[in-house]
Order: structure tokens, then sequence, then C-alpha cells
């Protein structure tokens, strides 16, 4: 499978590939209405057509995002198939234990992301094409283990109880690996289009951060353990708002770690002009218009996420807007953003100082994320550490 997944960066023109990836995702569309059509309700009819059409854009000209939703899609049903309809099954089966629970799929995808890290630096110091192969091979695999983890665990949920089962976008534990994921994809999309790989130790440190931050979260809070909504959570609209925040949240992180390899790489082409970073790494133009682009993106997904917010906010506590602690620092991440894409545009800012702000606004993006659930409280308490 990895070697499958490393083929990003040749061009996908067959007519036959694409027809036949929409018609594979019509088909498990038209199947899941089958099945549980009548159980969905118009919101949830609506979130399952977006998804096939998101499958189907994406996939259209990404042969690497097809491979990784297919060994998603096996992977899961190969679970779902082992558990039958008892959790305890996980106890004493083999491929359950060491590779299909969903705790063992995220600590593969731990290893993976931290394996990928290492990998990309690696083959960036040594000048290595292959080795850096190896390392985008590697972030495929992780990304496909943490994404069939979360569709185990949402299964894994649903055998508890009925009433405990929900999508496993609902604390920080889940979403940390939401966040690895998303971030992951983003940028395994992005190096396809560039055609460079010489970004990805940089992109994945963030991520490894993330994966370090699970594990601790995991082993020293027992976060792992799959809880009951709280009521203000059981509701639609958390499928489509965690997500799309976390896309922005994602975007904004690479965008930051973008910024960061180009401060780092335009002092060392001042400094030492032949040195390793200077002859190595993308033109900085290239990396300005990465960070440009992750950062516009980031912004259109995070207001969206922030309008469903306000919905999802009217619908649980009788207001669109309470002035809660995430609540506040979500427009403060709304507005440093609005105002760096802003300076660009419209004043022409460039290079140096709109680095320095992507990296610092990693940290106003890091705190409405997490400083607010460690030190803050509200209406979003549930997600306190």
């Amino acid at each position: 499978m990895m070697n499958s997944l490393t083929m990003t960066n040749s061009d996908d023109s067959r007519p036959m590939a694409k027809w036949s990836w929409w018609l594979i995702v019509a088909i498990a569309t038209v199947i899941l209405f089958a099945m549980y059509g009548s159980i969905l309700d118009v919101y949830e009819i609506s979130i399952v057509l977006f998804t096939s059409a998101s499958l189907i854009a994406l996939g259209q000209n990404w042969p690497g995002f097809r491979l990784h939703i297919a060994a998603v899609t096996v992977l899961s049903l190969i679970a779902v198939k082992i558990y039958g309809t008892e959790l305890a099954t996980a106890d004493d089966n083999f491929f359950l234990i060491y590779l299909l629970a969903s705790q063992s799929a995220f600590m593969w995808m731990s290893a993976l992301f931290v394996m990928a890290t290492a990998t990309y630096f690696l083959g960036l110091f040594m000048r290595s094409a292959f080795t850096e192969k190896v390392g985008s091979a590697l972030t495929w695999s992780a990304t496909t283990m943490g994404m069939a983890g979360l569709m185990i665990r949402w299964r894994e949920s649903y055998l508890i109880s009925h009433d405990v089962g929900h999508i496993p976008v609902s604390n920080l534990y889940e979403v940390f690996i939401l966040f690895a994921v998303i971030t992951a994809l983003l940028y395994l999309f992005y190096e396809r289009r560039y055609k460079t790989r010489a970004l990805g130790g940089f992109v994945l440190l963030v991520i490894s951060a993330a994966v370090a931050f699970q594990l601790w979260y995991s082993f020293g809070r027992g976060a792992h353990e799959i809880q009951p909504l709280v009521p203000a959570l059981q509701s639609y609209w958390m499928k489509i708002h965690v997500p799309a925040n976390f896309v922005g949240y994602g975007a904004f992180a690479m965008a930051a770690m973008i910024g960061m390899a180009y401060l780092l790489t335009s002092s060392r082409q001042k400094a030492n002009p032949n040195g390793l970073l200077a002859t190595t790494m993308p033109d900085l133009a290239m990396m300005e218009d990465l960070m440009y682009k992750s950062i516009a993106l980031g912004f259109a997904f995070f207001t969206v996420a922030t309008i469903l917010g306000a919905l999802w906010a009217a619908e649980a506590w009788g207001g669109y807007w309470s002035w809660d602690p995430k609540e506040t620092w979500a427009l403060i991440v709304w507005l440093n953003y609005a105002a760096w894409l802003h300076m660009r545009l419209t004043k022409g800012w460039y290079g140096r100082p709109m680095a320095w702000w992507a990296v610092i606004g990693l940290f106003v993006t890091l705190f409405a994320f997490l400083g607010v659930n460690m030190f803050l409280g509200g209406l979003h308490s549930y997600g306190e550490l």
C-alpha cells in the first residue's frame, strides 16, 4: 500500500479512473441510504450528500486520496466485521488488539507520524529524493491508520450503547487525532500540487506535537475512554461544525510551519548562500504562495465553522452569541487572519513580516484551541483538560 500511496506527483488524466471513482462513491452512497435511509433525518441526509460530493471532488484528480479512502474503508469494514455485535471481542482477538481496534490504530498512527517527521528531515539533510518519498509513504500510512481509527471508534461507541454512540469529534482527545489527520491530508495535497517534499518535516513537526499531546492525554488522563455526550453536543451540528473548524486549524498550523521554514531559509540564504537550507528548500516565492493559500483556505473554513457554531449555539443555548471565552477567542483568531489577508491583498505586504505573523498566529490559534480549555471556563467547559 505504501508504494502505491507515494505515486502522488504523477498526473492522473485517465478518464476511466475518474469515472470509476465517481461510480464507486455513488454506489456506496446509494447502499448507505438503502440500509440506513429510514433513520436519517433531513440534516443527516444533507451531510451524507455533501460528504459524497466532497469525496468525488477530492478524488477526481488525486490518486493518493482515492487509495487512502479505499484503504480506510477496507480496514474499517474488516474491524466492524470482526467486532460483530460485541465490544468485548477486542479483548482476545489478535487483529483488534494489535492493529484494528481504534486505540491500536491510533498507536500506529502516532508511531508512523513521528517516523515520517524524522524521515522527511533525514531526506532533506541527505538530499535524498528516495528518503523523502519514504516520508510521504509513512505520512499516507499514518493518515490512513488515523482516519480508520476514527471510523472504528465511531462503531465502538455504538457497541457500548446506542445512547452512547456518536461521531468521534466530541472531546480534546478525539479532535487532536482529527487535527493530525486533516493537517496531514492538507499537506499531502499541497505536496503533490507544488511537487516538493522539502517542507514535509516542518509541517509534520506540528503534527508530531499534536501526537505527543494526544498520547499524554490518553495515558495521563485516561481520555481515550469513550464517554456519553453531554446534552449540548447531542446535535447534528457537531458533525459539520467541528470538522470545518479543524480544516481551519490544520490550514493555519500548516501556514505557520511553512512560515517557519520561510524564515529559516531566508536567513540562511543571506548568511550562507551555498548552505543546505539555501540550496535544498523550495523557492521563497513558492513558500510564500503556499502560506497565503493555506491561510486563505483555513480562513474560509473557519468562517463557515464560526457561522455554524452560532447557529448551533442558538439551538442549544438560545442565543447566537454570548461572548463565551471560546467564542471570543474564535473571533480573535478570525480577526487575526482576516487582517493578515487584508494586508497581503490590499497593502501588498509580503516576505518575512507575513511569515512572522503566520508563526505568531499559530500561538493565537493554539490558545483558542487549547488554552481556553485549560485556563478559562464558560459554556464550552465540557472541553476542559
